[in-house]
């Protein structure tokens, strides 16, 4: 028997959101800014912690543990505020996208931190066009059900990308990609989908064998779309681009808790369905990376493709009595928007080409664009229709 609708069986959810720092004039990446700057980021401990990030042109917010998925919009708008607000005093701007439009990636500075000076050494420029990302923790059941859910949940992971996307472009070029963030995360050798895991121990014995090897100080550095960590009771997801908007990260995270409901009751009660191919999966990842929420996507189980729409309308159908638990109907809902409206990524290349369009040569629609997301970011919290 399921558990009751009003049974959120314990969810508890966190986000943690990499933001580039914009300089105000020319829209390019403040580099190396103002360590006073990044002093009052760190010392913030109200609505959000901020920490650095691999590149000093990077922060990271953490948001408060949260009890339900209208808490956890609160506190993203919260923290957005709070580092804005910062920003605001040091005449700089935050833009909310995986990557910024047309950022020289070999300018960029690393943060002078002993572990981002070994993964500097290690990965070379790999890791000087880290994009950003927005990583999302549930904290639910033990050990074995999250490593469990984890595999159950690969099926689902593209969908998830899909409606995240803001990574159109790299190094001041249209990529062809929605979230291209991915690509340019490939040349690290421990990224992508996780292989199927049955326990915490078959986890453990991975990164156990990493370190023997010397590959890794420990399993922080295995950066798979999704991981059990091993600070926290928790599961992240880690494949999601970050959210110019808030709606469209509050829909993601409301998504996530109801698919780990659904997932845990099906560990606990021994009906997970079996495990589709992992090519089909890996192959749907790249469907979502590459056309957002224009994917279509292949279902193993039929041997046909599905849209986008289709897909998100039976994933609903399927998470009703999960979001009528979790009491986010209208958040899960919201993903018809993001489809029928595009995402960041969408709206950057159509603001894009617009400016082409208008006469506008490449560096300043590039520009501009960068003004859209830094616009986008604010608004997406200051406004009260939001």
């Amino acid at each position: 028997m399921k558990p009751a609708a009003s049974d959120g069986l314990g969810i508890t959810l966190g986000v943690e959101e990499e933001f580039f720092l914009v300089d105000r004039d020319t829209r390019a990446l403040v580099v190396d800014p103002d360590p006073e700057l990044l002093r009052a980021f760190s010392s913030l401990d109200g609505a959000c912690r901020v920490v650095p990030e691999m590149l000093r042109s990077q922060i990271e917010t953490n948001s408060r543990v949260c009890q339900s998925v209208a808490e956890i919009r609160d506190a993203l708008c919260d923290g957005r505020r709070q580092v804005l607000d910062v920003a605001d005093q040091y005449g700089v701007d935050l833009i909310a996208s995986s990557t910024h439009p047309f950022a020289g990636w070999d300018s960029q500075v690393v943060t002078p931190r002993d572990r981002y000076r070994r993964f500097d050494l290690t990965y070379q420029s790999a890791v000087r066009q880290m994009p950003g990302g927005m990583h999302i923790h549930a904290g639910f059941g033990n050990a074995d059900e999250r490593v469990q859910v984890m595999t159950a949940l690969r099926r689902f992971a593209p969908v998830l990308l899909a409606l995240s996307g803001s990574s159109p472009f790299s190094y001041g070029h249209v990529t062809g990609y929605k979230s291209s963030r991915l690509n340019l995360m490939a040349p690290l050798p421990l990224c992508g989908m996780p292989p199927e895991l049955g326990s915490r121990a078959e986890f453990d014995g991975i990164s156990r064998n990493y370190e023997r090897l010397q590959f890794i100080e420990d399993s922080t550095e295995l950066w798979w779309d999704m991981r059990p960590s091993i600070r926290y009771p928790t599961l992240e997801l880690r494949i999601c681009d970050i959210c110019t908007d808030i709606d469209d990260a509050t829909c993601i995270a409301a998504l996530y808790a109801c698919l780990v409901r659904h997932l845990l009751f099906h560990v606990r009660a021994g009906t997970v369905p079996p495990e589709p191919p992992s090519e089909v999966i890996l192959l749907n990842r790249w469907f979502a990376q590459r056309y957002g929420v224009m994917a279509f996507f292949g279902e193993s189980e039929t041997g046909t493709r599905i849209d986008l729409v289709d897909h998100v309308d039976r994933l609903l159908d399927m998470l009703s009595e999960d979001a009528a638990a979790l009491r986010c109907e209208r958040e899960v809902k919201h993903a018809h928007t993001i489809i029928r409206e595009g995402s960041s990524a969408d709206r950057q290349l159509d603001h894009f080409r617009l400016c082409r369009l208008e006469g506008a040569d490449v560096d300043e629609a590039l520009r501009s664009v960068t003004g859209l997301v830094v616009d986008e970011t604010r608004r997406s919290v200051t406004d009260p229709s939001s």
